[in-house]
């Protein structure tokens, strides 16, 4: 989780809101990182989940993350539940919960779905009042 607070860190200082996310193949080793993009890069897509899945896929060749480990610092809304399912990610880690979009458990629970193909392996609340720490100063700094 340290390693997604610091993309985190690393998205806030180009204007993104300050979400960070890494991958880590079976062993642990990191695969991808990545903070959010949307400002930076103009897509709308570019959360810190996708893109980081995204880099994870291409760094394996593979688009299957069966092994692998995505670590959030914020728990993922709908677009980004989907694309860890649609990845078949083998385990979800994140931070704060996000009463507002959250898709892993506060609002909706789609990873778990029965009806879905594919449903990881969860831990939720890691270094949770860190993370949430990250989003209330940002926001915080612009009200």
């Amino acid at each position: 989780m340290r390693l997604a607070i610091e993309q985190a860190n690393l998205a806030r200082g180009h204007g993104d809101v300050p979400i960070g996310a890494v991958v880590l193949d079976a062993d642990g080793s990191l695969l991808a990182a990545a903070g959010n993009e949307r400002e930076l890069t103009g897509d709308p897509t570019a959360h810190a989940e996708v893109v980081a899945i995204r880099r994870a896929a291409q760094a394996l060749g593979e688009w299957r993350l069966e092994d692998c480990t995505l670590v959030v610092t914020l728990e993922p809304c709908t677009m980004c539940a989907g694309a860890v399912v649609a990845s078949r990610v083998g385990h979800l880690v994140f931070g704060a919960f996000d009463e507002k979009a959250g898709a892993v458990s506060s609002l909706w629970d789609v990873v778990r779905d029965p009806r879905l193909n594919h449903r990881p392996k969860v831990t939720s609340g890691v270094l949770a009042d860190e993370c949430a720490a990250l989003l209330l100063d940002f926001f915080g700094d612009r009200r």
